[in-house]
């Protein structure tokens, strides 16, 4: 793990994630997995199939973060298009990958079938990326310089994401802790922005809910990457709640 603080985005990519038609799981998932490692997930960016929203989208987020993973669009349909995408943006060719054509094979021999053109177009990587293997369905995902290309059905998300996160660089941990604030959102509002704008370095958020009681509570999570940063500022929450709750009791 080093001191800097590493980066990522996630462009999701597929016309039925617009449309309503499936019902994204992957973003929240990658955000908790990339939060786990030490790594920040910035942006996430949702595109239609459609190849200049592909390459725009994927070469801002390239250019601007560590790492950018995409999701969707690399099964054996005309409409996944992102291989072709990824390859344009790079400036490379696609090329069909021995290694990728002899995993497709492998599985086909074991499920049956055969290894047609739809089939062959999962084989298809740019030039230059390497293989992110795929224990689910066999068919990979691939890496080229900070893109890294998953499928979207989220089982096999998740375990293209366990092939690749022991090769991640990793920056320093965010740390938390959640304070029950028993008192409404609005009631601490103003105190909170003054905690925060004297801590900067701290990221301080609210988060309303519904008690036990059926009753408007807030829960306050303050966030450091400094054990004794993150120590000081949940102690000055505690007391400006302290503060706030007898104000509220006296009326």
């Amino acid at each position: 793990m080093t001191a800097e603080i590493v980066t990522a985005a996630v462009l999701v990519i597929g016309d039925e994630i617009l449309s309503g038609r499936t019902k994204d799981k992957n973003i929240g998932y990658i955000a908790d997995y990339m939060t786990a490692l030490g790594i920040d997930l910035k942006e996430v960016r949702v595109v239609s199939d459609d190849e200049s929203a592909i390459v725009s989208a994927l070469n801002a987020l390239r250019g601007a973060y560590d790492y950018v993973f995409t999701t969707g669009g690399i099964g054996p349909t005309h409409d996944d298009i992102t291989a072709d995408c990824i390859a344009k943006a790079f400036g490379v060719e696609l090329e069909f990958h021995p290694e990728a054509i002899a995993i497709m094979k492998e599985r086909i021999a074991k499920i049956g079938g055969e290894l047609n053109e739809a089939r062959m177009r999962m084989t298809r990587i740019p030039k230059g990326g390497t293989l992110v293997h795929n224990k689910v369905s066999g068919a990979p995902g691939f890496w080229i310089g900070n893109v890294i290309t998953m499928a979207g059905i989220p089982a096999v998300m998740q375990a293209m994401l366990d092939e690749v996160a022991p090769k991640l660089k990793t920056g320093v941990k965010m740390l938390s802790e959640s304070i029950r604030a028993d008192a409404r959102e609005g009631d601490v509002g103003t105190e909170l922005g003054l905690i925060a704008k004297a801590h900067p370095d701290a990221i301080i958020g609210s988060y309303p809910f519904m008690d036990e009681k059926g009753g408007p509570n807030t829960n306050i999570v303050v966030r450091s990457r400094d054990p004794q940063r993150l120590g000081e500022v949940k102690a000055a929450v505690e007391a400006m709640l302290t503060r706030v709750r007898a104000q509220l009791a006296a009326g």
